[in-house]
């Protein structure tokens, strides 16, 4: 394949990727979706602000001062452990993917490149989903401004400073905590098979903020809010451009059990001829 030929073609494929995106949404049931997941939402998160203010008030300066030291050395393991949370880790492993997608969809053909957009664009929701995350949980740090634990000496829940956009005044939400909810329910959103393993992973990473002092409790469980409200509404604006994604009648969005044949066909008549 010439290289003008295969970068012409590449062109071909970031433009209908792109443009599925984008594009107006269709799915007849989305209004539907739409009014069962704001109202899901809505009750999920008001219980969930109660119980970030709770912990702020009664545990949040109780439990850091549990924790070892900050920078305990016996504490390393930890420090290998919540690096699999990491915003840049993370981002950059699901960029070197997307990338290696995009790279090699112009060299298939047919029905096989069909199937590898229909990955193409699960893989995309998940990194779409990790990256909205992490953008707006850093923009509620800068604002918020919430110090981390012990920021000037004492375990101190209600040592704020807004505006600060400050590494030390950057502790609401977890950082790591939305990463890895966001990654965790957008993998299960697909693969609910994955839905106890994820879990498991996300809540392994936010132990590992707290026993480091990263964090505050309350910290972690926004964060946890922040990664599931923004994997449901990426799914959401997914399934409504029939994506990745079923709206079931009632509203409930569940994922295509695979590349169906009706959306190879549209993904294939798309596709690059050979």
């Amino acid at each position: 394949m010439s290289a003008p030929g295969y970068l012409s073609q590449l062109g071909t494929v970031l433009q209908q990727v792109l443009g599925q995106l984008v594009r107006a949404p269709s799915h007849s049931r989305r209004a539907e979706a739409a009014r069962y997941w704001a109202k899901r939402s809505l009750a999920f998160g008001a219980l969930t602000a109660g119980v970030i203010i709770a912990l702020m008030v009664l545990l949040d300066a109780y439990e850091i001062a549990l924790m070892p030291p900050r920078g305990t050395a016996g504490l390393w393991p930890l420090r290998i452990v919540t690096d699999f949370g990491k915003a840049d880790y993370v981002l950059s492993a699901l960029t070197g993917l997307v990338v290696v997608m995009l790279l090699l969809a112009p060299r298939l053909r047919g029905m096989s490149q069909a199937i590898w957009l229909s990955v193409g664009t699960r893989l995309q929701y998940v990194f779409l989903t990790v990256w909205l995350a992490v953008l707006l949980g850093e923009v509620l740090k800068g604002t918020i401004g919430r110090g981390r634990p012990f920021v000037g000496g004492a375990a101190d829940a209600f040592h704020f400073k807004h505006f600060a956009w400050s590494e030390i005044y950057a502790s609401f939400p977890s950082g790591h905590a939305t990463t890895s909810f966001a990654l965790a329910f957008a993998v299960a959103a697909l693969w609910p098979q994955l839905r106890v393993l994820m879990l498991a992973y996300a809540v392994i990473i936010c132990c590992s903020r707290l026993v480091l002092l990263a964090h505050h409790p309350s910290d972690v469980v926004a964060g946890g809010l922040l990664g599931w409200i923004v994997a449901m509404a990426v799914r959401y604006w997914f399934a409504a451009r029939h994506l990745a994604f079923v709206i079931r009648p009632g509203g409930h969005i569940d994922p295509l059990p695979g590349p169906s044949a009706a959306h190879l066909k549209r993904v294939a008549r798309a596709a690059i001829a050979p």
